[in-house]
């Protein structure tokens, strides 16, 4: 009996024709390939010190003595002389640094300099790092500190003869006085402790409910592929591996036995490692046993009825394991841990969301994981969180332990293998397998009259100037927010430097340094100009979550919706003030700031509504504080790609790159989506496949084998395999769409007016009407209200417009 349709909500869908045309409202979309355009037929060069590629542009930069694009972004390249411009313009001044940020594949690697016993050449007075904005004076015998302006004498060993211009004739066969990114090797001086290669805990929750919801399968095989798979753990890496319900297991994984030996630890009061020697392990010495290990923890624990998880001790215990040698603990957790140490209480309360003492389940609910990942800290341990709620787990004291050392977390809710598993799995490899490095100190410095005011994402600082990581990875992504001292000299450069101190994964301990020059202005137009809303959104978005911990998450979103009006409205006021009052005007560098912001209203992290689930609402807040600029603009604005008007070149792959040429890409709107056609839209690394219940029985039978739309398996979570071009052509655009996930594309399939699953596609199209908020064409004008209001001569005071 064919299934009969679901009648299709209408809330989502069924939209009123507005009065403004939509296509005529700034789209990502086409400033994203304006862009691509403009940086696709020539390289960059870093020199220029602006018109700096968007942050999801594919290009080439070369190192001209200021920092790729990739490594550090700046919310304005232009930067104001003085705190009272800059008020004006209502414009953020701050970064977003991406220390260990991965390099094109047709971009010079770092530079790694050895300066020996010595050390790399700093200002006696400020610290700053050799670079190649410091200026030689007194035929070389001295140079000048851009930071701070102090004259310093140049070693005998690093003299050399000035040329004609001033610039020391070795200058081009010096990276660090060329390049502006440098990695120097770090001397004795900065290392506490003999650096080794990363070690991994694997720290799996074995109880009733994980075992259940086949999260033990799934974690066990995710853990041996991120091992074995793909490119591997980094050399020299070690692993070790822990489960854990009422008591915490131990493993010897010591490659002369036959196979693990397990230790149970019941006396989780006074939790230690019963393993001397064995716990971590090389794993490809050992990769039988590991793998035997692995293959058969589903079966060990079939029969377990336990339901309380220690994560608490499992926490101690890996601290006292990795204490010496620092690492990185991977959890999978799959309920509120309620026994032992570090237990937690059930304490949600439906009453308190959506009011005022929302809040109040955002703070941890006592100290326990906080003061563990302090310490976590100072051994330089790192830790990664998966979380697999069925129920209330407590998200935002979990948390605590990627929050503050450096990790990141991953939420699966209601996890079902056959829906989560592949995502999950690409998750874990890309987590594991990335560029990594612990114990990690980053400091920004700035030019005299600059200071760094706040610093946003997963970090802990013991100063107000040491940005300590326990766990530093390529997507690792820090905000600065900066503050003024004093006055700039408009006609000087601005100048930063970002110096992490680092172990990488195979043991070297090293300082890479990333360098800026930035023109400074007297012009608010200037700002405008050459401001980047990317980098602004990100950071303003880290700068939301941490206000929410402390205020109203209505008083947030009104807070939000008011800067974006007052950045609009000074550019009227300040840049186009000549104007028709009816016109609304908007800075070409900064177009895109109202879609943005309507997005981060509607995210589960800051939208109002009493249907968000605690936890959900703290995993968003997580990955706001933690995505990079790239991630930050999935997130805001999913790629929605038709699939039924594919040209011949279009989803053919390239032999020499491997990237297939896209189709353009659609707005998110319901109202543009053909019933007689399909879509995949791409948002935080996940897709899903929309098919029009009106698509041709030719498309779906070439595209997915099936003879009409009733007849495609919508609970697959995978594109099936066709032998045909069309079918190959999807499978093509689906893994460029998430290259980190290529080896797992799960697609989520859903048919129109046929699946639920449809409700959470129509919700991801961030300019219709919906999570508790306006559509994209109402939002702008009333924006363009409000910029009216405030730029009219004063009189009666109008109300303000807000929404909860």
């Amino acid at each position: 009996m064919p299934r009969q349709p679901m009648a299709q909500p209408a809330a989502p869908y069924e939209l009123q024709k507005p009065r403004i045309d939509p296509n005529q409202m700034p789209s990502p979309n086409t400033v994203h390939m304006h862009d691509q355009k403009t940086h696709a037929e020539q390289h960059y060069s870093t020199g220029l010190k602006t018109n700096v590629p968007l942050a999801c542009t594919k290009f080439t930069a070369i190192d001209e003595g200021n920092s790729n694009p990739r490594f550090v972004r700046l919310t304005m390249y232009n930067i104001p002389n003085s705190e009272e411009l800059l008020k004006a313009s209502y414009l953020p001044l701050g970064m977003v640094v991406q220390p260990l940020a991965d390099l094109d594949s047709t971009e010079e690697p770092v530079k790694v300099i050895d300066f020996g016993d010595e050390g790399p050449i700093r200002c006696l007075r400020c610290k700053t790092y050799i670079n190649p904005h410091m200026s030689f004076i007194n035929g070389g015998k001295s140079f000048v500190c851009n930071m701070c302006s102090h004259e310093n004498p140049v070693p005998d060993d690093y003299f050399c003869n000035l040329d004609m211009a001033g610039r020391r004739l070795d200058c081009e066969m010096r990276p660090e006085l060329s390049k502006g990114t440098v990695e120097f090797v770090a001397t004795k001086d900065f290392i506490m402790r003999k650096p080794t290669p990363t070690s991994f805990v694997f720290a799996i929750d074995v109880t009733w409910g994980a075992v259940q919801s086949g999260m033990v399968a799934q974690a066990a095989a995710a853990i041996k592929d991120a091992i074995f798979g793909g490119v591997g753990l980094p050399p020299g890496a070690k692993v070790g591996i822990i489960t854990f319900d009422r008591s915490a297991h131990f493993y010897s994984l010591l490659p002369t036995l036959d196979q693990a030996q397990m230790m149970v630890v019941p006396d989780i009061q006074d939790v230690f490692v019963p393993i001397n020697d064995g716990f971590v392990v090389d794993p490809y010495e050992s990769q039988v046993i590991i793998e035997g290990l692995l293959d058969g923890l589903p079966t060990m624990f079939a029969n377990n009825r336990t339901a309380e998880p220690v994560l608490g001790a499992v926490v101690q215990a890996t601290h006292d394991a990795l204490r010496s040698r620092g690492g990185k603990l991977v959890v999978f957790q799959s309920a509120l841990p309620t026994f032992g140490p570090g237990s937690l209480k059930q304490r949600d309360d439906v009453k308190l969301h959506n009011t005022d003492k929302e809040r109040t389940l955002f703070e941890p609910q006592d100290s326990f994981y906080h003061d563990w990942a302090v310490k976590f800290v100072e051994e330089g341990i790192c830790c990664s969180l998966y979380l697999f709620p069925s129920a209330y787990m407590d998200a935002a004291t979990l948390c605590q332990l990627p929050t503050v050392t450096g990790g990141e977390t991953y939420m699966y809710p209601r996890f079902d293998s056959t829906r989560d598993g592949r995502r999950f799995a690409a998750d874990l490899r890309a987590d594991v397998q990335r560029t990594y490095g612990g114990s990690g100190v980053l400091r920004i410095r700035t030019s005299d009259g600059l200071r760094v005011e706040d610093h946003y994402g997963n970090l802990y600082m013991r100063n107000h100037v040491d940005v300590e990581l326990a766990g530093v990875t390529s997507d690792s992504a820090i905000g600065a927010a900066f503050q003024y001292d004093g006055k700039l000299d408009e006609k000087q450069d601005v100048f930063f430097q970002v110096a992490l101190l680092y172990t990488t994964s195979d043991g070297q301990r090293r300082i890479r340094v990333h360098n800026l020059a930035i023109p400074c202005t007297t012009l608010i137009g200037n700002m405008f100009r050459h401001s980047e809303v990317d980098t602004s959104m990100n950071l303003i978005s880290k700068m939301a979550v941490a206000e929410a911990l402390t205020t109203p998450l209505k008083d947030v979103r009104e807070k939000l919706t008011d800067r974006c009006v007052q950045v609009l409205t000074a550019y009227r006021r300040n840049c186009a003030s000549g104007s028709s009052p009816g016109q609304l005007i908007l800075p070409e560098q900064y177009k895109l700031s109202p879609i943005y912001t309507l997005a981060l209203l509607k995210s589960p992290a800051i939208r109002g509504g009493a249907d968000v689930p605690i936890d959900q609402r703290i995993y968003h807040m997580c990955l706001l504080r933690q995505l990079s600029v790239r991630q930050t603009l999935d997130y805001f604005y999913p790629r929605v790609i038709p699939l039924h008007t594919l040209a011949e070149h279009e989803g053919v792959a390239s032999g020499e790159t491997g990237d297939a040429v896209l189709p353009d890409f659609v707005r998110a709107s319901y109202t543009v989506l053909d019933p007689a056609g399909a879509y995949l839209l791409s948002s935080c690394g996940a897709l899903t496949l929309w098919v029009g219940r009106q698509a041709s029985p030719e498309f779906v039978q070439e595209a997915f084998g099936a003879s009409s739309i009733d007849q495609i398996d919508a609970t697959a979570m995978s594109l099936p395999q066709v032998d045909t071009v069309l079918n190959q052509k999807i499978h093509t655009i689906a893994k460029q769409l998430v290259p980190a996930r290529a080896d797992f594309v799960s697609v989520q399939i859903v048919r129109q007016g046929m699946d639920q699953a449809e409700v959470l596609f129509a919700s991801k199209l961030v300019e219709d009407r919906n999570n508790d908020n306006m559509t994209y064409v109402d939002f702008v004008c009333a924006v363009h209200r409000q910029i009216q209001v405030e730029v009219r001569p004063k009189g009666p005071v109008e109300p303000k417009w807000s929404y909860n």
